[in-house]
C-alpha cells in the first residue's frame, strides 16, 4: 500500500516536471515566433520606407503635365487623377492674397505725368529741312514692330534734315497683312501734328513725267545719330532719295533728351488709329466695362510658331518636341535649342496657367474679369483650361462682339491687333506672358498716360517657383511671387535710370509734378522758339552730331559694315565719313535679333 502511494507521488512529480517543461517550450516557441514576426515586420517597414524615399512623388510625377497642360498620353481617368493630386498637393485659393493696397492703381502715380513738348532750342522743320532730301522707310514685322519703325523714321528724318515720305508698312512678311499706313493710322493727323518737327508728305514728287526711283539701303540696328550722319547722309546727298529697308530698331535706344521727346510726340500723339478702328475698340472697352467696374487685359503670346521659335520646353513631351521641332526647321539660321538654358535666362513665355497662378498670387480673385488678346493658342482649349478654371470670367473680342461687327477687321492681322491694343491700353491692369513688342509698347504708353498698373512677369525668377511649387505651401508661393514681381508692376521710377528699352520706359518724357520746372503744359502745344540756321545743323547735338566721347553703347556694338539692298559692284568704296564716298557692296547676313523682334510682336 505504501509502495503504491510512493509511486503515485512520483508520477505526480514527473507530471508536474513534464508540464513545466512543456510550458517552457511553448513559451520559447512563442518568443521565437514573436521575434520572427517582429523581424519580418521591421524588414517590411524598412522596405516601405525605402520605396517611398526612392519612388518619385505623385506631385512630381505630374509636374510636367501640371505645369504646362499639354497632355501627350493617357485617358480621361488619368487626367482626373492628375487633377486630384494637383488640388491636394497645391490648393489654389479662389480669393487671392491681399497685398494691403488697391490692386487697380499704382502708388504715387498722381505725381508723374507725360511731357513731350519740344524745348525752346529745338530747331523747327521749316528752319532745317533741306531741299532735295527725301527719306523713305520700309517697316518690318507686325503692328507694334512697325510702330517702332515709324516712330524712329521721324527722328531719322529730323537728324538728316530730310523730308519724310509716309512710311510703307510690311505687307509680305509672316503677318501677311495688305493694309497700308492710311488704313491703320490717321495719316492727316500724323502729318499735321508733326508739321513743326519734320516735313512729311504722302508721296514722292514727280521728276518731269517720271516717278523718282529711291536708292535702297539698310542701316545697322541701333544706329546712333552719328552713325546716320556718317552712313546715310553722304548717300542722301548723292542720291537725293533714299529708302531705308527693314526699318525696325534701326535707331539707338540712347538719344539726347530732345530727340527722345520727339519719339514720344510721334508715338503717343501723332500715331492715332483710324476712326473705324477707334470706334470698334471703344465698343469692346465699353462692353468690358458693363461686365465689371475693373478688368484685366492679358496679352497672351502662345502661338505654335512663336513657341517653336523660342526653343523652350512647355511640358508636352515627345509629341510637343516633334510638332514644334518641325516648325522650327523653317528658320535654318536658328541655333540648336537648349530649353533649360533659355528658361533659366527668363526668355520663355509663361504658360496660360502660370499667368493665372501669378495673378492669383498677386491678389486677383476668381471673380475678376479677364480680357485675353491672343492668336491661335498651341494646344487649344486644353492649354487654356487651367487659366479659365482660375478666371472663369474669360473674354476675347470674339466673345464680346459679333462676327458681323468684326468682319471689316478679321482678314487683316494688324487691324485685329489694333483692336486688342486699344482694349489692353484702356484696361485697369495690363499683363503679358512675354516681353515682346506689344508688351513693351503698352508698358511705355501706360507709363506716359498715368502709370496704370502694368505687370510684366519676372520670368527669370518665377520659373524656379513654377518648377518647385508643389514643394511649398500656397502661402509661401504667393509671398515669393509678390517679392519677385517688385519692380515689374508699372510703378513710377521702378526701372533704374538708363536701363530698359526706351519704348518700354520713356523716362525722358516723364515729368515729376513736384518739380515746378518740369511742367510743360499740354503735350498738344509744341514750343519752337529757337530758329537756328541750316549751317548749325551738323554741329547741333539734336541734329545728330556726336563727338567720339559722346558715342553711346549702342554704336559701340554696331558693325562697321553697311547693309545695302541694291548696291552695285561697280561702285567704289570710300571712307564712310566722307561726303563724296559711295556705298559698299551688298553683304547679306542672317540677323537672329531681327527674327526675335519679328516673333515678339
Amino acid at each position: 500500500m505504501k509502495k503504491r502511494k510512493d509511486n503515485n507521488n512520483n508520477n505526480a512529480v514527473a507530471g508536474i516536471i513534464l508540464s513545466a517543461a512543456i510550458v517552457r517550450r511553448h513559451r520559447h516557441l512563442h518568443r521565437l515566433v514573436f521575434q520572427l514576426v517582429s523581424a519580418f515586420s521591421a524588414c517590411l517597414l524598412l522596405l516601405l520606407v525605402a520605396f517611398s524615399l526612392l519612388a518619385p512623388s505623385p506631385a512630381l510625377n505630374t509636374l510636367d503635365h501640371d505645369r504646362h497642360h499639354l497632355s501627350t498620353t493617357g485617358g480621361v481617368e488619368e487626367r482626373r487623377q492628375s487633377d486630384l493630386v494637383r488640388e491636394t498637393a497645391f490648393p489654389v485659393p479662389a480669393s487671392g492674397e491681399s497685398l494691403g493696397r488697391d490692386l487697380w492703381t499704382t502708388t504715387k502715380s498722381e505725381f508723374y505725368f507725360g511731357c513731350s513738348n519740344a524745348s525752346r532750342n529745338f530747331v523747327t522743320a521749316d528752319a532745317k529741312t533741306r531741299p532735295n532730301r527725301y527719306l523713305l522707310i520700309a517697316t518690318s514685322g507686325g503692328l507694334n514692330q512697325q510702330r517702332t519703325g515709324i516712330t524712329d523714321a521721324v527722328v531719322a528724318a529730323y537728324i538728316l534734315n530730310a523730308t519724310l515720305v509716309v512710311p510703307r508698312l510690311d505687307q509680305k512678311s509672316f503677318w501677311q497683312d495688305s493694309s497700308d499706313f492710311a488704313e491703320i493710322f490717321d495719316v492727316d493727323q500724323f502729318i499735321s501734328f508733326l508739321a513743326k518737327d519734320v516735313r512729311i508728305i504722302k508721296e514722292l514728287p514727280m521728276k518731269g513725267a517720271k516717278a523718282i526711283a529711291p536708292y535702297s539701303m539698310r542701316v545697322p540696328r541701333k544706329c546712333t545719330p552719328k552713325c546716320y550722319m556718317n552712313r546715310v547722309l553722304p548717300v542722301l546727298n548723292r542720291r537725293h532719295v533714299v529708302q531705308l529697308s527693314k526699318f525696325d530698331y534701326r535707331l539707338s535706344n540712347k538719344l539726347s533728351r530732345n530727340l527722345q521727346k520727339l519719339r514720344c510726340r510721334v508715338n503717343y500723339h501723332a500715331l492715332k488709329f483710324t476712326d473705324s478702328i477707334l470706334d470698334m475698340g471703344k465698343t469692346l472697352v465699353e462692353r468690358m466695362r458693363t461686365k465689371s467696374k475693373h478688368f484685366i487685359a492679358l496679352h497672351l503670346r502662345f502661338e505654335p510658331d512663336m513657341l517653336a521659335f523660342s526653343g523652350c520646353d512647355f511640358g508636352g513631351g515627345e509629341k510637343e518636341r516633334v510638332e514644334l521641332g518641325a516648325i522650327r526647321k523653317r528658320w535654318k539660321s536658328l541655333h540648336t535649342s537648349n530649353p533649360d538654358k533659355v528658361r533659366r535666362n527668363g526668355r520663355c513665355p509663361l504658360t496660360p496657367e502660370e499667368v493665372g497662378l501669378m495673378l492669383r498670387a498677386l491678389g486677383f480673385g476668381s471673380d475678376v474679369h479677364l480680357y485675353v488678346a491672343s492668336g491661335e493658342v498651341y494646344g487649344g482649349e486644353e492649354t487654356l483650361a487651367p487659366l479659365k478654371k482660375l478666371f472663369a470670367n474669360f473674354h476675347t473680342k470674339e466673345t464680346i462682339a459679333s462676327k458681323e461687327e468684326l468682319a471689316p477687321f478679321t482678314s487683316f492681322s494688324s487691324r485685329m491687333a489694333a483692336l486688342d491694343f486699344i482694349v489692353c491700353d484702356e484696361s485697369d491692369v495690363f499683363v503679358s506672358n512675354n516681353n515682346g513688342n506689344m508688351a513693351r509698347m503698352l508698358a511705355g504708353r501706360r507709363r506716359y498716360f498715368g502709370h496704370k498698373p502694368t505687370i510684366r512677369p519676372n520670368a527669370k525668377k518665377l520659373y524656379k517657383l513654377f518648377m518647385n511649387r508643389h514643394n511649398m505651401t500656397w502661402e509661401e508661393f504667393a509671398s515669393k511671387v509678390q517679392t519677385h514681381q517688385i519692380g515689374f508692376m508699372g510703378e513710377p521710377n521702378e526701372i533704374k535710370p538708363g536701363r530698359g528699352e526706351f519704348h518700354e520706359n520713356p523716362a525722358a518724357c516723364i515729368c515729376d509734378a513736384s518739380d515746378a520746372n518740369a511742367k510743360e503744359g499740354s503735350p498738344q502745344t509744341q514750343i519752337h522758339d529757337s530758329q537756328k540756321s541750316d549751317t548749325e545743323d551738323n554741329t547741333n547735338k539734336d541734329s545728330g552730331y556726336l563727338t567720339d566721347e559722346q558715342a553711346t553703347e549702342d554704336e559701340q556694338n554696331v558693325s562697321e559694315t553697311d547693309y545695302l539692298d541694291n548696291g552695285s559692284a561697280s561702285e567704289e568704296k570710300g571712307p564712310p565719313n566722307r561726303k563724296d564716298s559711295v556705298e559698299p557692296n551688298v553683304i547679306l547676313k542672317a540677323d537672329q535679333s531681327e527674327l526675335e523682334e519679328l516673333f515678339s510682336d
